[in-house]
């Protein structure tokens, strides 16, 4: 896995940011298609089946197909995206010797949190003085 200093995020940044962006800009519709085409579902009469529904069924996969390249272009980068519809992601890292996740969430200027791989967003840290680097 690889594992990145504040430095290296940093500079992979203006690159990561577009990704996300694009995830965040199609998540939110795929999230409100998935919704709906789930209702319509879930009302559906067996019987008759509502043409609407094989419509949104392909709006549905085509977009999750978008998002999911999207999130194989972060996967190569060594980036894991946390939450799409935030546009939060996480770059492996070190501090003082321990593996950590160095945090950032869209429209931040720079990363410049980190959290132990199991606190999540909630347990982040601004970066500070202390050191993050890169692990041999």
């Amino acid at each position: 896995m690889k594992t990145f200093t504040v430095e290296d995020a940093n500079r992979t940044l203006p690159l990561v940011s577009r990704i996300v962006e694009d995830i965040v800009r199609k998540f939110v519709p795929w999230r409100d298609l998935l919704q709906e085409y789930e209702l319509l579902k879930a009302g559906e009469n067996l019987t008759d089946p509502d043409p609407r529904a094989t419509v949104l069924e392909h709006e549905v996969q085509a977009l999750a197909r978008e998002i999911d390249g999207y999130l194989g272009e972060l996967t190569e980068l060594g980036v894991q995206c946390k939450d799409p519809g935030l546009g939060l992601v996480d770059f492996p890292g070190e501090v003082d010797g321990r593996r950590v996740y160095l945090c950032w969430r869209l429209g931040e200027p720079a990363v410049e949190y980190w959290h132990d791989l199991n606190a999540g967003y909630a347990g982040r840290q601004r970066v500070g003085t202390t050191a993050v680097s890169r692990e041999s």
